[in-house]
């Protein structure tokens, strides 16, 4: 079945009566006292209806799949405009030759001219799968749900470029984006990410703040990855049946982490001893994730630093949740209050809008791309 063929579908079952759905859904699920979202359960038993059976597909058909999905099951995102953009990277450990990392800029139409908050975004995917494309759903609402302009950013992807390759790019966007930032207009900046793309944005604001650089003012984390190599907890709970399995979490970090590398270093901040060098943070988790239990340690450990960080878990939902905002409304109602944090955290640290004097965004030093 075609995506916005399933979409529809699935949006029909949503609006069917609470009873119909339970029938649909099976029974009540209920774990670590917590009950899985009606709608989220019905949902998943569909999928995992609809989804072929035998092995997992190769690892490019996965990417495609991801992408295909993301733009098929989303809802129209409008007043919202975007265009690519080039961020040129630096020859580094990771890197032989300077390059440059396709990026996508997001622009509310009622920003235009005006100088406003940005968010530097880094999709999800186990630093192996997704793209700007696949992210692209969620930077558009986030952009006009928090009134800020978006900028996207590819990385390089695992096992093609383990570790330190998609950290190196973060951290040189991020850079990139600090440096220039009149060239994008930007009051505030912030770094955000879901899942792998949470940690690339938690680590690369780490990174650049452990050495004295200036970093993001706010960070956004929707369900990250922080304790690669852990077990037990939530990992052990949700561990099937969930979306994300605990098997795909640790697949992935096999992909992701060198043969021999300690799995805790590239990912977890929870043993970091300068943890206070970090902005100000919104972290949500979902109650039925495996990882879940990580990314509550974080907090804990940003807290206990003197980090002011907002912790948000919503316990009926799922990893990815986000993928689910235009079908289910819990998840539609947990992005939303992360477009409020983000939102929050932009007035607090960033500079009111306003226009120049032609009322037009400055491109200076950001490479354009028909």
């Amino acid at each position: 079945m075609k995506f916005p063929i399933l979409r529809r579908v699935l949006r029909g079952l949503v609006g069917l009566p609470r009873p119909v759905k339970r029938a649909l859904a099976g029974r009540r699920v209920e774990r670590d006292g917590q009950v899985l979202d009606l709608d989220v359960q019905m949902i998943l038993r569909l999928l995992a209806l609809a989804a072929s059976p035998g092995e997992d597909p190769p690892l490019t058909d996965q990417r495609r799949l991801t992408d295909e999905a993301a733009s098929g099951l989303a809802e129209v995102t409008r007043g919202v405009t975007s265009r690519a953009v080039s961020i040129p990277v630096p020859e580094g450990p990771s890197r032989e030759v300077p390059g440059v990392l396709d990026a996508r800029l997001y622009e509310p139409d009622d920003l235009v001219g005006a100088t406003a908050g940005l968010l530097v975004f880094f999709h999800g995917g186990g630093f192996a799968l997704g793209s700007v494309v696949s992210g692209d759903p969620l930077c558009r609402a986030r952009a006009q749900q928090a009134g800020v302009r978006v900028l996207s950013g590819e990385y390089r992807l695992a096992p093609e470029h383990p570790f330190p390759a998609g950290l190196a790019d973060a951290v040189a966007a991020l850079r990139y984006v600090i440096v220039h930032r009149a060239d994008f207009r930007a009051g505030a900046i912030a770094v955000g990410g879901d899942s792998a793309g949470a940690n690339l944005a938690l680590t690369s604001a780490h990174q650049l703040a452990r050495r004295g650089e200036p970093t993001a003012e706010f960070v956004l984390a929707l369900y990250p990855v922080t304790d690669a190599g852990r077990s037990g907890g939530s990992r052990d709970l949700f561990a099937d049946g969930f979306g994300l399995r605990t098997v795909d979490v640790e697949w992935f970090e096999g992909l992701y982490l060198p043969e021999g590398l300690d799995p805790i270093r590239p990912t977890a901040l929870l043993d970091a001893d300068d943890l206070g060098t970090m902005p100000p943070a919104y972290v949500a988790t979902a109650g039925f994730d495996p990882l879940r239990d990580e990314g509550e340690e974080l907090v804990t450990a940003l807290r206990a630093a003197g980090v002011p960080t907002v912790a948000r878990r919503f316990p009926g939902l799922v990893h990815g949740y986000a993928g689910f905002a235009g079908l289910v409304p819990a998840a539609r109602d947990a992005v939303l209050d992360a477009a409020s944090a983000l939102r929050a955290g932009i007035a607090l640290t960033g500079t009111p809008p306003q226009q120049d004097h032609h009322g037009q965004m400055a491109h200076e030093g950001v490479a354009d791309r028909a």
